[in-house]
């Protein structure tokens, strides 16, 4: 009778544990394809950002053609790792981009300019919070892979590590100031 009790206690606890780990998998899903959708939403305005400067700044070509590069290999990119470098540099490309519209004061008083610039920082945010998302579920299923007694049941199963959306190191120094 008690191998009995024992063996049904074991099941059950293997299809918790089971269970437990696959919802937290599903849920590292849903966070990067809200990561990607946020991501979306940026790609599909930065040419509408581009051509908008395009219009009073053309002659600062390689500022523009930085951005639109930086874009296609931001799309293009697979993966927690390569994502982060590609949205990096997008990011900065992006930077130089509205410090060239400093230079231009009619391109700032453009209320399309405007709304797009507006637009885009609520998108960097919508990343950002996305981002944290994605990286807790992750933490926690990485956990649970790693803990006792649910990495017997991880390891039975096939279940691997996440990568983490993070910065590459070159983003994490400070930056240095100098007057």
């Amino acid at each position: 009778m008690w191998p009995l009790l024992i063996l049904i206690a074991v099941v059950l606890a293997v299809f918790v544990i089971y269970n437990s780990l696959i919802k937290l998998r599903v849920q590292a899903d849903a966070a990067w394809s809200d990561i990607d959708v946020q991501l979306k939403r940026r790609y599909d305005l930065v040419p509408n950002l581009v051509e908008t400067v395009k219009g009073y700044a053309a002659h600062e070509r390689g500022t523009l053609d930085a951005v639109v590069e930086a874009r296609s290999r931001a799309m293009m990119a697979q993966g927690p790792a390569e994502k982060a470098a590609a949205e990096n540099a997008l990011t900065g490309t992006l930077k130089s981009l509205f410090a060239l519209a400093e230079n231009y004061p009619q391109l700032r008083a453009v209320e399309g300019f405007t709304q797009l610039q507006g637009s885009l920082s609520q998108i960097e945010d919508a990343v950002q919070n996305a981002r944290r998302y994605y990286n807790a579920v992750v933490r926690d299923l990485n956990t649970k892979i790693h803990q006792f007694p649910s990495n017997l049941v991880a390891r039975t199963f096939g279940f691997r590590d996440r990568e983490f959306f993070e910065a590459p190191e070159s983003e994490r120094s400070v930056p240095r100031v100098s007057f």
